[in-house]
C-alpha cells in the first residue's frame, strides 16, 4: 500500500510505547510495542529516537519497505504538555521523515477521541488517570480545554505514583504516632515481605527495595481501603474529587456542564475500577454535571490515536467501525 493509503499512529505513554500502521479503510496493517517515552528526562529528540525501532517493527510486520513515509503521522505523547514541547516534538518527529504531515497532542487527547462517537460535532472531556493525572476536552466549533499537568506546580494532586507516596507518608506517620492509627501501616511493609515501617523506609532509602517498585503500593491502598480503613478511604475519596473538578473545570470552560456529554474516564488507576473510587466519582459528578455521562474506556490508547489520523484523512465511516472493531 502506498504513501496515500497508510497513516502511522502513535501512542507513547510513561510506562509504554503503542504503534500502529492503518489503511484508509480501518483496516490495522502492524502494530508494535515499545518502553515509556520521557522527553524530559532523555531530551525530546532522543525521546523521539526511541520511537524509531518500534514503528520499524510495526513496518515490518505490515510488509512495508523502508524507508517508511505515510500520508500522516498521528503522536499522541506523555509530557507533551506545554505548547512549546508540543512545537519541539513535532519537529522533532517531522525531521524524522516518517510522513507527509504530522499533528501531536498530549496522549490524554488520545483517550478523549477514543471515548468520543465517530459521527457528528464531537463535544466530550477525557481524565486520564494512571501514573499521573491529567484532563483534556473538545468542545463546541473545535474549541478544547486542558490543563498543564506538569505535577504539584501546576496544582496536581494523584495518579498512580502520587497515590504511593501519599500513602507511605501516612502509613509512616501512622506507625510512629504523628498521624491517626492505618492498616496500612501494617500492609504496605507486608506487601514487601517486611515487618514493619521502619524496615520498608530503610528498604526504600537505602535501595534494598528498589524506587520502582513504589508504584506496587497504591493496589494495596486500594485494597485496604476497601476493607474499611478510615485513612486509606480518605485518600481514594480525595482522589475522586480531584478527577471531578478537572473535570468541571473543563465541562464549565466549554460550556459543557449543563449538557449531556461524556465524561471519558481512563488510566491505570481507573482502568482496575476499584468500587470506592469509581461510584464516588459517578456520585460527584452526577451532583456538579448532572447530564454528563461517565464512562470508562479501558482500550489502548492508541485506538484514539488512530482515530484521530483517521479524522485527518477523511476515511468513511467503515474505517471507523473496522478499526474499533479491531480493538474491541
Amino acid at each position: 500500500m502506498g504513501v496515500s493509503g497508510v497513516l502511522l499512529a502513535i501512542d507513547a505513554g510513561n510506562s509504554k510505547t503503542d504503534v500502529a500502521l492503518v489503511g484508509h479503510d480501518g483496516t490495522v496493517l502492524g502494530e508494535a510495542r515499545g518502553g515509556g517515552f520521557d522527553p524530559q528526562g532523555a531530551g525530546a529528540g532522543r525521546a523521539v529516537a526511541g520511537l524509531s525501532p518500534v514503528i520499524a517493527e510495526a513496518a515490518a510486520r505490515a510488509g512495508l519497505p523502508g524507508p517508511l513515509r505515510v500520508r500522516h503521522v498521528q503522536a499522541c505523547l506523555a509530557n507533551a504538555d506545554l505548547p512549546v514541547e508540543v512545537e519541539r516534538l513535532t519537529a522533532e518527529i517531522d525531521a524524522r521523515g516518517w510522513g507527509r504531515t504530522v499533528t501531536v497532542a498530549n496522549d490524554t487527547f488520545a483517550l478523549l477521541r477514543a471515548g468520543l462517537p465517530d459521527d457528528g460535532e464531537p463535544a466530550g472531556v477525557a481524565v486520564v488517570c494512571g501514573a499521573g493525572i491529567n484532563c483534556a476536552g473538545l468542545g463546541p466549533e473545535g474549541r478544547t480545554a486542558r490543563f498543564p499537568a506538569i505535577g504539584r506546580i501546576s496544582g496536581d494532586w494523584g495518579g498512580g505514583g502520587f497515590l504511593a507516596e501519599e500513602a507511605l507518608w501516612w502509613a509512616a506517620r501512622a506507625a510512629d504516632g504523628r498521624g491517626g492509627p492505618s492498616k496500612l501501616a501494617r500492609a504496605i511493609p507486608a506487601h514487601f515481605g517486611l515487618s514493619g515501617m521502619p524496615d520498608l523506609i530503610e528498604a526504600l532509602h537505602l535501595g534494598t527495595v528498589e524506587r520502582t517498585r513504589r508504584h506496587e503500593v497504591t493496589p494495596v491502598l486500594f485494597a485496604v481501603a476497601a476493607g474499611g480503613d478510615p485513612v486509606a478511604r480518605a485518600i481514594v475519596a480525595r482522589q475522586a474529587e480531584e478527577i471531578v473538578t478537572m473535570a468541571r473545570v473543563a465541562l464549565t470552560g466549554l460550556e459543557l456542564l449543563d449538557a449531556r456529554v461524556p465524561v471519558i474516564l481512563g488510566g491505570g488507576v481507573l482502568a482496575a475500577r476499584h468500587r470506592l473510587l469509581h461510584d464516588r466519582i459517578v456520585e460527584l459528578l452526577a451532583a456538579c454535571a448532572p447530564r454528563a455521562v461517565p464512562l470508562l474506556v479501558t482500550a489502548r490508547p492508541v485506538l484514539g490515536a488512530a482515530l484521530l489520523a483517521l479524522d485527518r484523512a477523511g476515511a468513511p465511516t467503515v474505517a471507523y467501525d473496522r478499526l474499533r472493531a479491531h480493538y474491541a
